[in-house]
């Protein structure tokens, strides 16, 4: 008996060759999250799947979904393709690194539509222009829950309060206000402005995001604080990310943070203008 086929929406996240004629196409799904659909002939010329499963491509799908194994998919009703991740290296580097941590944070199959709405919302912001290295932040922050790792970023860790400087404190479990600064020699010593990106990052909506002014040296901190909780407390590296890595974008503005043994101090003011 013939599968029945069905209709999903989804975003093509990578897309690689299998066997002579045919390719697999991973997507993330409205429906059924990550699912990897092999779609025959795709490597023929004039082949009609090849145009709507570029990578970045939005669309409304046919196939047959399948719990265990690959899938199959059929034809594409209506796609869009983005336009950003596809003419810029570092844009289409961050959007593949936002996708692989995703995936890697959730299983395949498993349904995640809050997460396929914020890759949706991703992409549209990398097309409005949006900055591709603060949407990484804001998508790593808020990941953070689903690797099991979810720091207190409202008030203080230790007391509640949230009308005192705050700094970030492994230890902790997130942040600390300056009463307790004493308490952990190992802080990571953030400046005030990071520390409000931080939090402003934990709970803001991408889709509603209109623009985004960061200074160069707060990107800097932004993306050393939150490379040290993902080494330190999740362990996830995609390949993606060493790409990303390897491209020294920060040069001359990249301030790394003190070593972990130094002794505490006040908290670092930045006098840039975001």
């Amino acid at each position: 008996m013939a599968e029945a086929a069905v209709d999903f929406t989804g975003i093509v996240v990578s897309r690689q060759d299998y066997r002579e004629h045919d390719a697999l196409v991973r997507f993330l799904t409205q429906q059924y999250g990550f699912k990897t659909f092999i779609a025959r002939g795709l490597k023929r010329p004039k082949a009609k799947l090849a145009g709507v499963t570029l990578p970045f491509t939005l669309g409304d799908y046919v196939g047959v979904v399948r719990a265990q194994g690959l899938s199959q998919l059929r034809t594409a009703k209506g796609t869009h393709l983005f336009r950003q991740p596809m003419a810029d290296i570092v844009i289409n580097a961050y959007a593949t690194y936002i996708f692989d941590l995703i995936r890697m944070a959730f299983p395949e199959g498993q349904a995640i539509p809050k997460w396929y709405d914020i890759g949706k919302n991703v992409l549209l912001g990398l097309d409005r222009g949006l900055d591709a290295g603060i949407l990484a932040n804001i998508v790593e922050i808020q990941l953070l829950p689903a690797f099991g790792v979810a720091p207190q970023l409202r008030v203080c860790a230790i007391c509640g309060r949230d009308d005192r400087p705050m700094d970030y404190s492994e230890s902790a479990g997130g942040l600390i206000c300056s009463r307790h600064w004493a308490q952990d020699p190992h802080r990571f010593h953030a400046s005030a402005k990071t520390i409000y990106y931080m939090r402003r990052f934990s709970v803001v909506n991408i889709g509603q995001i209109q623009s985004i002014k960061v200074n160069n040296t707060t990107k800097a901190e932004l993306r050393t604080i939150i490379d040290r909780i993902y080494s330190d407390t999740v362990g996830a590296y995609p390949r993606s990310k060493r790409f990303i890595d390897s491209l020294g974008q920060w040069n001359e503005d990249f301030k790394p943070l003190p070593p972990r043994n130094a002794a505490p101090n006040d908290q670092r003011s930045d006098d840039h203008d975001d």
